[in-house]
């Protein structure tokens, strides 16, 4: 299934202990770049997030922000004994060396690393609901990926219509611009008084219909794009670049129809596919 590489999630859980909210952006980009922003007392969980990141998206630059607010009762408060005792010892220690230290601070002591220390086996529930909520962000996610890249097809399946309408004009138009020229060469002829055996009419006219031959380039135009309505149908992961490489094709194709017109009509097709192959190229870059 097609999928876009531009969508948000929001996922909030309300607790007993508090509440978390996740918010997950995502937009287009070559490769899969995730980008956490977590409370410093969940980061160690960043590890598992990004191996279910990782699982459920292919590519695109992606932001997940983790908002953690705790209720007052639960945010128990426990001082490491052992570690105050033995500053309060080095504390000691200096006051004997110099007489004018002052007395100690004990918010200072408090702010000491290490010293106050948040209640593990609270902590430890905090973790698995932040891991839960960031599973369900994910699904939210990943849908609305997917119904983003379902309207990206379609948009891709119309232009792709288009591309074979213009094809077919100009296959059908082909007949009458050799005739036509055929007929031009036959008047500048006449015009100059010129007599030439009709072999080397003939041949006259085989060379300017190997110039203005496009039936390799139609061709081409609709074998790829019979292969982009294969990918965005039946593809499955990233099929973002694979697409971007075929529109180059289709793009070439194109170009080359141009440089070979010899008539206003297959000119104003060839514009008419370059205009839908860029459409359908902007459009891509957006898709996984």
């Amino acid at each position: 299934m097609t999928s876009s590489m531009t969508a948000f999630a929001r996922v909030e859980s309300q607790q007993d202990w508090g509440s978390l909210v996740w918010e997950i952006r995502s937009v287009n980009h070559r490769y899969l770049e995730p980008h956490f922003r977590l409370p410093e007392s969940l980061r160690e969980i960043e590890p598992a997030l990004r191996e279910q990141l990782r699982k459920n998206l292919y590519r695109g630059k992606v932001e997940c922000s983790l908002k953690l607010q705790l209720n007052e009762i639960s945010q128990t408060i426990n001082i490491n004994s052992s570690l105050l005792k033995q500053l309060n010892q080095a504390c000691d220690k200096v006051k004997a060396e110099f007489s004018d230290t002052g007395k100690v601070n004990p918010l200072a002591v408090l702010n000491w690393p290490g010293v106050l220390e948040a209640d593990e086996a609270d902590f430890s529930v905090i973790r698995e609901k932040a891991l839960q909520s960031f599973r369900e962000a994910m699904i939210q996610l990943t849908d609305t990926r997917k119904r983003e890249g379902a309207e990206l097809q379609q948009f891709i399946f119309q232009r792709l219509d288009s591309v074979g309408e213009n094809v077919r004009e100009v296959q059908k138009r082909m007949p009458d611009v050799l005739a036509w020229q055929r007929q031009r060469i036959n008047q500048r002829l006449e015009d100059a008084k010129v007599e030439l055996e009709a072999n080397r009419l003939e041949q006259e006219m085989v060379m300017v219909a190997q110039k203005c031959d496009v039936e390799e380039e139609l061709d081409r135009l609709n074998a790829h794009s019979t292969e982009v309505r294969r990918v965005l149908e039946q593809s499955k992961g990233a099929i973002g670049r694979r697409l971007d490489f075929l529109m180059q094709e289709l793009n070439r194709e194109a170009n080359t129809l141009a440089s070979k017109s010899i008539d206003a009509d297959v000119t104003r097709h060839s514009v008419n596919l370059k205009v839908l192959i860029e459409q359908m190229r902007e459009q891509i870059q957006n898709i996984e």
